[in-house]
């Protein structure tokens, strides 16, 4: 059983850097997931110290059951595949893919049959000859994934393989690693910065910042209900739209006072935790934005000026400055930054900038006055002060 289960791992550099912070997670047996979140999070540390390369600090951790803590790298039973591949440049694909078994001891016999059958996995049947020097990037990714294979491991560590691919090679290999795991059906961690890979490959993705985990949770519940607005500017491309509001009146009445301007937020969804008077975040995705001509959108439009638009066909991204002073713009990416009472700490953004997702076939000329209207049904509300996620959006999994 490849199940993987850290209870409370902690990981305090000498220095007193704190890389990884109480860290609880339970992997299924057969499960894809990713660790995801920007440089200096933790992700990769972590991933070491499950593959016994770091040691932990503080806590436990488990592979099919068994408490692996003190166990050497050897005797964990897994293979990690790493960003620089570690192919040994003297070697051919045949021996670079079978070099650990022959150190364990494995017949040649057995070998040969293990290396055959990987090659013929990965398309790498009639490379097995060449030296690293004479492959492509994406083939001596897949030797890296080979050497891997024939281990026969419970779990697969994979720290960020596609990273030095380019981006063509980079949607290839992403597909060949899903239809990979689909075949062999082995417990896999992939540690990536990039959130489409994340969103594209994991069953399950752990977000992570400053050493913490955010949130473990499926793609789409993810991007549906984030549980604070890190997660929320993490995941979605363009990131997610954050702007100050002040909640007014209750129930059928209820609306959202942004600026001058009052949108409208009745019925409250169930599962609201905001009074009248109190302050929030509202956070809109791009693609939730809609636009009309400049007065078009009476009270509930936010004024503002085309500034940019990118058409990257069949759709169009639209930066917009909001015109209005009295609207402030919050900064997501602020939100990692902590104070001595370890609550997050969020800054304003100086740009006055609003991003829209639209239809390529329908979007204003740049330099334009435009109103942007806000599907209400689909906005998240996070906590002014603390950045957590005040209820789910309406139409969200739960």
């Amino acid at each position: 059983m490849g199940s993987i289960s850290l209870k409370g791992v902690n990981k305090v550099f000498p220095d007193g850097t704190v890389a990884v912070k109480n860290v609880d997670l339970d992997i299924d047996d057969g499960e894809f997931v990713v660790f995801v979140g920007p440089s200096g999070c933790g992700k990769s540390t972590l991933l070491r110290m499950i593959a016994g390369l770091e040691p932990l600090s503080d806590g436990e951790m488990r592979i099919g059951g068994e408490v692996i803590n003190e166990l050497p790298p050897r005797d964990r039973d897994i293979a990690m595949v790493f960003q620089s591949y570690a192919l040994y440049p003297h070697m051919t694909v045949r021996q670079n893919i079978g070099f650990a078994l022959q150190q364990h001891g494995i017949p040649n016999a057995e070998i040969d049959r293990r290396v055959n059958e990987a090659a013929r996995i990965l398309d790498l049947s009639n490379l097995l000859n060449r030296k690293p020097k004479e492959l492509s990037g994406g083939q001596r990714q897949r030797v890296a994934m080979g050497r891997a294979i024939v281990r026969h491991p419970k779990a697969f560590l994979l720290d960020e393989p596609l990273s030095n691919l380019d981006a063509k090679l980079r949607v290839l290999m992403r597909a060949e690693l899903g239809r990979l795991h689909a075949r062999l059906g082995v417990t896999t961690i992939h540690v990536t910065h990039d959130q489409i890979e994340a969103m594209t490959l994991g069953n399950r993705i752990a977000v992570f910042s400053a050493g913490a985990l955010q949130q473990y949770d499926t793609p789409h519940a993810l991007y549906g209900n984030p549980v604070n607005i890190f997660v929320a500017g993490f995941i979605g491309s363009p990131a997610m739209n954050f702007l100050e509001a002040t909640v007014i009146g209750t129930g059928d009445a209820a609306s959202l006072s942004i600026g001058t301007s009052t949108v409208p937020l009745h019925p409250l969804p169930e599962g609201a935790h905001v009074a009248t008077g109190d302050k929030v975040i509202v956070g809109i995705r791009p693609e939730h934005l809609l636009w009309l001509p400049a007065g078009a959108g009476s009270q509930t439009g936010l004024r503002a000026r085309v500034e940019l638009v990118e058409r990257i066909e069949p759709e169009s991204f639209v930066v917009a400055s909001l015109t209005d002073p009295t609207i402030v713009i919050r900064a997501a990416d602020d939100f990692v930054k902590t104070r001595a009472d370890d609550e997050p700490e969020l800054a304003r953004s100086d740009a006055r900038l609003v991003t829209m997702r639209l239809n390529a076939d329908k979007v204003p000329d740049r330099g334009s006055s435009i109103d942007i209207v806000i599907d209400v049904g689909r906005i998240h509300l996070f906590g002014s002060r603390t950045g957590k996620n005040l209820r789910m959006a309406a139409g969200s999994p739960a």
